[in-house]
């Protein structure tokens, strides 16, 4: 496996443990659709939350969210409906929004990882 998975698949687990400590609950991990995957998908209360997790090594190169780009955030929503058409009608009575967040993790060889929630990334 290469280092870049472990990366991640690390960033996506402290996204989930980040976004549990946050209250959401978790229905969905690496849900997979026509033209990818969402990588988590929660409730935060009444919100249907589809989670894009952007992990890097460090800054050299951006933030992580920078990662997230307007093509991006489009191929998001598209799948986000595809979640929905998929699950949407057993969920339905729970949720009355739905957004995208993005968690962007940084994960530097020397010091502590850094987790940033960034809610209704659009």
């Amino acid at each position: 496996m290469a280092a870049k998975d472990d990366v991640g698949r690390r960033g996506e687990q402290l996204a989930a443990e980040l976004l549990t400590d946050e209250g959401y609950t978790l229905l969905a991990r690496n849900w997979r659709g026509q033209e990818g995957e969402l990588d988590l998908v929660a409730l935060d209360g009444t919100t249907l939350v589809a989670i894009e997790a952007k992990t890097r090594s460090g800054t050299r190169y951006g933030h992580p969210a920078e990662a997230v780009t307007p093509r991006k955030l489009a191929r998001l929503r598209r799948l986000t409906g595809q979640w929905l058409t998929e699950h949407g009608r057993e969920l339905r009575h729970r949720f009355r929004d739905v957004r995208i967040d993005v968690v962007a993790v940084t994960l530097p060889r020397d010091a502590a990882a850094t987790v940033e929630l960034l809610r209704g990334v659009s």
